[in-house]
């Protein structure tokens, strides 16, 4: 009798066991599963928003022969999209879905979703249907996470592609010369050289220069020298005599000029070596590398004695040219100024050399470069202003434009990386990097750390941005996603709206709610920036 009791009151309790796991009860119980999201907060990255579910199911809750639905949803303004179903079973059901035990419990799955416009604010809740038998009964949705983090989406992505630069001078450097020649080993001034032509023209140099209000005579110099074909010390001591006898000279023949500086180099190896490279010697080249592998002056003043008797030229026409004393007059020519150039290109752009139109290509606004580098390219065949025509393009959103000239380039760096950028534009990260690799300029390694954040790698973007030309922005914001976060507020150091936004992003990170309300509102003076704030979880626990 005992017996039979135990056995039914064995059989109530799996009866009861049973019904308490019916779907009805799965769905009442609902609550008893715990459900874990990582992150909590959701983050999209690379246009992609992954959480990772971990599900701990309790003893008694799955009834052995139920199959359990659940299926993630982002719901968010304006709709909501779905990740591919979880599907679990109990012990006794023969599918291939994962098993959950009668004694419970913990299971690990994936959701993934694809970021639309309209996520940053945003939920994820699970939906479950438990089935048994012919009936299917709706479990109460479970919200387990809040909020979609989108801040990788505040890069800069218009890419860094600097004009090939002018070498225009506001300022330059020329110099007017005469010169006196000296017979061999002498150094006295003869008459016939004060009366030469050579210091008449120097002469009326210096009255253009004192005549033309864009010169100005900035030093005067006496400069002597002796052929290197005798000894040494012979040869300084000469030169030397000639600087003072130039100088005494110079008070005779130049008129209302300073006094000069007077200097005495000696032997002008360098004056002998220009002198035969420019003849027409036919060993000149012979010359020079035999002479060049004399370090001794002893020696070397030795081989060109021999060397002027084989060829004449050295002795008649070399030598005789470094036995001088220089009159220099040192003078700064002021270009035209930016007003002048601004004047110039639409009166008569004709007088603009190469330098100057590529200047003022970079002063006129962006709607007109264009056709200034056009004109340079049409006038001098420039490469650089080739260049710089595609880049103007791609600053006027013309990247086809851009593209089209660009092959007409000749392939380098800076061109590389201009393609690369245009990639970039066109969403093609892939081909993107290959250009930026090949590149491998400061700018190109800077673009590259913008396809990184593009792709969800912020250890490279942070690498490849930590010295980035220009702007701090990428650099801050690659730090901030790189969880770098005092790097990024070191690096901030931009005043405009969109790094007073990342500065914000910080301060809130370090849970200084304060500064990261002032630096809110001064980026909220953009529109957009105020609007983004209002739905960005980063502000979350300032509201």
């Amino acid at each position: 009798m005992k017996k039979c009791i135990k056995v039914l009151a064995a059989a109530i309790i799996g009866f009861a066991a049973v019904a308490c796991s019916s779907a009805e009860k799965m769905a009442e119980m609902a609550e008893n599963v715990r459900v874990e999201c990582n992150p909590a907060v959701l983050e999209a990255v690379a246009g992609n928003i992954d959480a990772a579910l971990t599900v701990t199911y309790p003893e008694g809750y799955f009834h052995p022969k139920a199959i359990l639905e659940v299926t993630p949803v982002l719901v968010y303004e304006g709709g909501e999209q779905a990740a591919a179903k979880l599907m679990y079973q109990g012990e006794k059901v023969k599918d291939n879905y994962k098993v959950v035990a009668k004694d419970g419990g913990v299971v690990k799955d994936n959701a993934h979703f694809t970021y639309v416009p309209g996520m940053e604010k945003a939920y994820l809740e699970l939906r479950g249907v438990a089935k048994y038998k012919n009936k299917s009964v709706n479990l109460p949705s479970k919200k387990v996470a809040e909020g979609v983090n989108t801040t990788y989406m505040l890069v800069k992505s218009e890419g860094m592609v600097p004009y090939k630069a002018d070498n225009y001078m506001e300022i330059i450097p020329q110099t007017a010369e005469g010169q006196i020649l000296y017979t061999i080993n002498s150094s006295d001034v003869r008459s016939s050289q004060l009366r030469g032509a050579s210091l008449k023209d120097f002469q009326a140099a210096l009255d253009e220069i004192k005549a033309n209000e864009r010169k100005t005579l900035t030093g005067t110099e006496v400069v002597a020298y002796a052929s290197p074909d005798g000894k040494e010390d012979a040869n300084n001591k000469l030169s030397d005599r000639r600087a003072a006898s130039a100088n005494k000279a110079w008070s005779k023949v130049v008129k209302d000029a300073a006094a000069p500086e007077v200097k005495s180099v000696g032997e002008d190896w360098e004056g002998f070596q220009a002198l035969v490279n420019e003849s027409n010697i036919q060993d000149k080249d012979l010359i020079l590398r035999v002479l060049s592998m004399y370090s001794d002056p002893a020696v070397r003043e030795s081989e060109i004695k021999n060397m002027s008797e084989i060829y004449k030229e050295l002795k008649g026409e070399v030598l005789p040219e470094l036995r001088r004393a220089r009159f220099i007059a040192n003078v700064e020519y002021k270009n035209f100024t930016k007003e002048e150039l601004l004047q110039l290109i639409n009166e008569n752009s004709d007088v603009l050399d190469e330098e100057a139109l590529l200047r003022v290509a970079t002063l006129v606004p962006a709607e007109q470069k264009p056709a200034v580098y056009q004109k340079a390219i049409d006038k001098f065949n420039s490469a650089r202003a080739a260049f710089n025509l595609a880049v103007a393009y791609m600053a006027l959103d013309q990247d086809d434009k851009a593209a089209a000239q660009l092959a007409k380039c000749t392939v380098d760096a800076d061109v590389l990386n201009a393609q690369g950028v245009i990639a970039l534009h066109k969403g093609d990260l892939k081909a993107a990097a290959q250009k930026f690799a090949a590149s491998g300029t400061a700018a190109a390694k800077a673009n590259q750390g913008i396809v990184d954040i593009l792709s969800g790698n912020y250890a490279a973007a942070a690498e490849n941005l930590k010295d980035a030309p220009g702007c701090c922005h990428n650099t801050t914001l690659a730090y901030i996603l790189n969880g770098q976060i005092d790097k990024a507020a070191a690096s901030a150091k931009c005043q405009d709206a969109p790094v007073q936004y990342l500065r914000a992003i910080i301060a809130a990170r370090q849970g200084k709610a304060a500064d990261a309300k002032s630096y809110l509102e001064k980026a909220g003076k953009v529109e957009k920036f105020a609007a983004r704030a209002a739905k960005d979880i980063e502000f979350a626990g300032l509201k």
